[in-house]
């Protein structure tokens, strides 16, 4: 019988426990939100309550100082809660921010700084899954999807092949309208003469219209021709 035997052993050994655990409440505090399978979940939250505490103990602590006596004996306070969260947190900005942001948060709260949600159950082993956050840290998952969301919508469409083309010439063609403008700020015409970018368009037009008139001629005379042959071709009666 199991009497007076605490923890879950969750298939591991007691270091690989540990270790696993500590790493889990170093993410817990950095991130102040983790998932989970609830059996680990549940064996998290001790553990990171009691760092909490320890952390609470020291600030409170280090805070009543009115002598010179008093002030050192609180040094000493916090820097023993310091020595004992390091015992288990390795990671020394983590610590820091236990001790400047979340102590401080929950000094007013006599426990349960942590939440418990069971979200469902993790695709191929159906392991339930917990998500743990701390007291006024809630965590929105839905958030990173709205994000998305509305940075899809407030970007352009794309374009197809036409669109990009188009939007290269007009990118060219402003270019060439300014070069014009400095060119004719620059040799100091007046505005009413035509521009560079203006009189390169309109070159490029009557070229392409005198283009299109040949070949209509050359079409026209191909017809005539083939109308003479024609006629040459029939037998007299």
């Amino acid at each position: 019988m199991r009497h007076r035997v605490a923890y879950r052993k969750l298939g591991r050994v007691t270091e690989h426990r540990l270790a696993m655990l500590r790493n889990q409440a170093t993410a817990l505090l950095r991130y102040e939100h983790l998932t989970t399978t609830v059996p680990r979940a549940k064996e998290l939250r001790p553990f990171v309550e009691r760092l909490i505490t320890i952390a609470k103990r020291g600030v409170a602590g280090s805070r009543k100082s009115p002598s010179q006596g008093a002030a050192s004996a609180a040094n000493g306070h916090l820097l023993t809660a310091r020595r004992l969260v390091m015992h288990d947190l390795q990671d020394r900005e983590v610590v820091g921010k236990l001790f400047d942001t979340i102590a401080p948060r929950f000094a007013s709260r006599p426990g349960g700084y942590t939440r418990l949600l069971r979200v469902g159950y993790r695709r191929g082993d159906s392991a339930e899954i917990a998500h743990v956050e701390l007291i006024g840290s809630e965590f929105n998952p839905r958030t990173k999807g709205e994000k998305e969301a509305a940075s899809t919508e407030s970007a352009p469409k794309a374009k197809g092949v036409g669109g990009r083309l188009r939007a290269a010439a007009d990118r060219l063609r402003g270019k060439k309208e300014d070069a014009g403008v400095r060119t004719k700020e620059a040799s100091g015409g007046s505005s009413d003469e035509p521009l560079e970018g203006e009189a390169v368009e309109g070159a490029e037009n009557v070229a392409k219209a005198g283009r299109s008139a040949k070949s209509a001629q050359a079409g026209k005379g191909a017809k005539r021709g083939a109308a003479a042959a024609k006629k040459k071709a029939k037998p007299k009666s």
